[in-house]
C-alpha cells in the first residue's frame, strides 16, 4: 500500500468483517480470552498464546502466523466459519501496519476531524481552483489518470444549477452566464444558486431522510400529521447557514434552551418524527419505549454515525457500544409526555405545538379581545339580574288579576299509544275537565278527567300551557 496504513480507514474494516464476531466488542462473545478492538488487549494476547501483535515486527505477530496458517486448527477465521479467508491484499495491510508501529486508533465516529495537509500535486496549478482540487488530482495520479478537460460553460452552469438547487437552469440564466465575460461570472453563477430559496430546500433532503421524516404516521393506513413546521426549520436553517452546533443543539433540546423561541421548539421537532401505532389491540407502555428507543437509534446513526440498534438487546458485537451505555443514552429521551400510541383520529399526539400564521396570529387576538369585552357585558348583565327577576315576577302576578291555585293531581294510570301519552287522574275539586288530543312542543298528550284547580277564566283557553305545565309538576 503506497503511504502510511491508517488504522480506521484501512485495518479496522479488516478486523471488524473477519475477526470482531469472536474477538470483539461483545464482551459475552469473545473466544480465547483475546480481543482485537483494543490496543492493550491485542499486546497482552490471549489465555493459550502470547501478543496478538508485536508491534514493527509482523513475523512474531501471532495474528499474522493465523492468517496465513495453513492448518485447519490454527487457521483463522476458522474454516468452518462463515468468515471468508483474508485475501493476499488484506494480509498485506496488516503486515504493513504491524511494521509501522500498529497504532490503533479510537472509533472514528469519537475521533474530532482534523484538517489535513494539502498534497503536493504535479497537476499544473492553473487547472487547480482550490485546496479540494488538490486532494482530487492526487487520487487521479496515484491511479494514473489525467484530469478530463474542462467542461463547456452551457454544461457547467447545468451541473451547478442541478448540484445547488436540484432544478436545471433556466433558459436565461443559461444565456447571462454565457454572456458574462467578466473573470467573477462563475462565482457570480455560485452565489446566486447559494442565495435561492431552493438550496435550502435541496441541502435537506437527506437530513429529512436520517430524520425518518414524513408527514404521515407510518402504520396501517399511514394516516397524516402535520410535521411540515419542522421540515420548513430544516430549509431555513440550511438557507441561513446555521452553525453546525446550534443545528445540532436546537434539533435535541431546543425546547430545553432558556426561554426557548417559537422556532427553537419547532426545531426540537426531530425528536417527533417516529412512527406512531395506532392499531387496536396496542400496549401503550410497550409503544412508549418503542418511541424512545427510535430517538436514541436515529440519533447515533445521524449524529455519531453508530449503528446504535444491536446494543439494545446486547453489547454491540462490531461498535464499542455496550448495552449499558445504549440504556444510558436512552434516559436522555425518556422524559418526552407523550402516550406513544396514536390517540383516536387526532393528526398528532400531544404533546402539541400551535403554529398560526402571523395573519391567524392577528384574528386570534381581535378574537380574544371580542372574548373579553363580552365576558365583561355578561358580568354587567348578571350583576342586574336579580332586581330584573324580581320586577318581571311582580309585573307577572298583577298581569293574572288573581293568584292561581294548584291541586296536584295523582296519576291513576300512563299508558303509550301510538308515540301519544295517556293520563288518567282523580280530580278532588274539579272544576273543569278537558279530553281530547292536543299538541305541545314535540309531545301529543291525550288528557281526561284533568283537574285544573281554580285557573282564572281569562287564561283556560290557554289549554296547551295549562296541560303542559300540570305534567312538569307531577310528582
Amino acid at each position: 500500500m503506497a503511504g502510511p496504513v491508517d488504522f480506521n480507514r484501512d485495518v479496522r474494516p479488516i478486523l471488524s468483517d473477519t475477526c470482531f464476531a469472536c474477538h470483539g466488542p461483545d464482551s459475552g462473545k469473545v473466544k480465547g480470552g483475546l480481543r482485537l478492538d483494543l490496543a492493550e488487549a491485542a499486546l497482552k494476547g490471549g489465555e493459550t498464546e502470547g501478543p496478538a501483535i508485536t508491534p514493527g515486527r509482523p513475523e512474531e505477530s501471532a495474528l499474522i502466523r493465523r492468517v496465513l496458517s495453513t492448518d485447519p486448527d490454527e487457521l483463522m477465521p476458522p474454516p468452518d466459519s462463515a468468515k471468508h479467508r483474508l485475501s493476499e491484499a488484506q494480509v498485506a495491510t496488516l503486515r504493513q501496519w504491524i511494521t509501522e508501529g500498529a497504532v490503533y486508533q479510537g472509533h472514528w465516529a469519537f475521533v474530532p476531524p482534523a484538517r489535513p495537509s494539502v498534497p503536493a500535486v504535479a497537476t499544473p496549478a492553473t487547472r487547480l481552483a482550490g485546496p479540494i482540487d488538490a486532494f482530487i488530482a492526487a487520487r487521479l495520479e496515484k491511479e494514473g489518470l489525467s484530469p478530463a478537460p474542462e467542461a463547456d460553460r452551457a454544461t457547467l452552469i447545468r451541473r451547478a444549477t442541478l448540484d445547488l438547487t436540484g432544478l436545471p437552469p433556466t433558459p436565461g440564466e443559461v444565456a447571462a452566464f454565457l454572456n458574462d465575460t467578466s473573470p467573477q461570472a462563475w462565482e457570480n453563477v455560485i452565489e446566486r444558486l447559494l442565495a435561492s430559496p431552493h438550496y435550502g430546500e435541496t441541502m435537506a433532503l437527506p437530513w429529512l431522510d436520517m430524520a425518518r421524516f414524513a408527514d404521515s404516521n407510518g402504520y396501517q393506513t399511514d394516516s397524516s400529521r402535520s410535521m411540515w413546521p419542522w421540515r420548513d426549520w430544516v430549509i431555513t436553517a440550511f438557507n441561513k447557514n446555521m452553525p453546525f452546533d446550534q443545528f445540532t443543539i436546537e434539533q435535541l433540546a431546543g425546547d430545553l434552551l432558556p426561554n426557548p423561541s417559537r422556532d427553537q421548539r419547532v426545531a426540537s421537532g426531530f425528536n417527533r418524527n417516529h412512527r406512531l401505532n395506532g392499531e387496536g389491540g396496542l400496549i401503550q407502555a410497550e409503544w412508549f419505549v418503542e418511541t424512545v428507543i427510535d430517538r436514541v437509534e436515529t440519533t447515533g446513526s445521524t449524529w455519531m454515525a453508530l449503528t446504535l440498534n444491536c446494543c439494545r438487546c446486547h453489547d454491540h458485537k462490531y461498535d464499542p457500544v455496550s448495552q449499558k451505555e445504549f440504556y444510558s443514552l436512552y434516559a436522555y429521551f425518556n422524559s418526552v409526555e407523550e402516550s406513544g400510541i396514536l390517540e383516536g383520529d387526532a393528526r398528532n399526539t400531544p404533546p402539541l405545538l400551535k403554529l398560526p400564521t402571523p395573519e391567524q396570529e392577528k384574528n386570534l387576538a381581535h378574537l380574544k379581545d371580542d372574548v373579553t369585552k363580552s365576558a365583561e357585558a355578561v358580568k354587567a348583565v348578571e350583576a342586574q339580574l336579580a332586581t330584573g327577576q324580581a320586577a318581571w315576577e311582580a309585573g307577572l302576578v298583577a298581569s293574572l288579576g288573581e293568584p292561581p291555585t294548584w291541586s296536584a293531581a295523582r296519576p291513576i294510570a300512563v299508558v303509550s299509544t301510538n308515540g301519544s301519552l295517556a293520563v288518567r287522574a282523580p280530580c278532588p275539586a274539579r272544576t273543569s275537565s278537558m279530553e281530547g288530543e292536543h299538541e305541545y312542543g314535540f309531545w301529543h298528550v291525550l288528557v281526561r278527567d284533568v283537574c285544573y284547580g281554580q285557573i282564572p277564566r281569562a287564561a283556560r283557553s290557554a289549554k296547551h300551557r295549562a296541560t303542559a305545565d300540570w305534567i312538569v309538576g307531577l310528582p
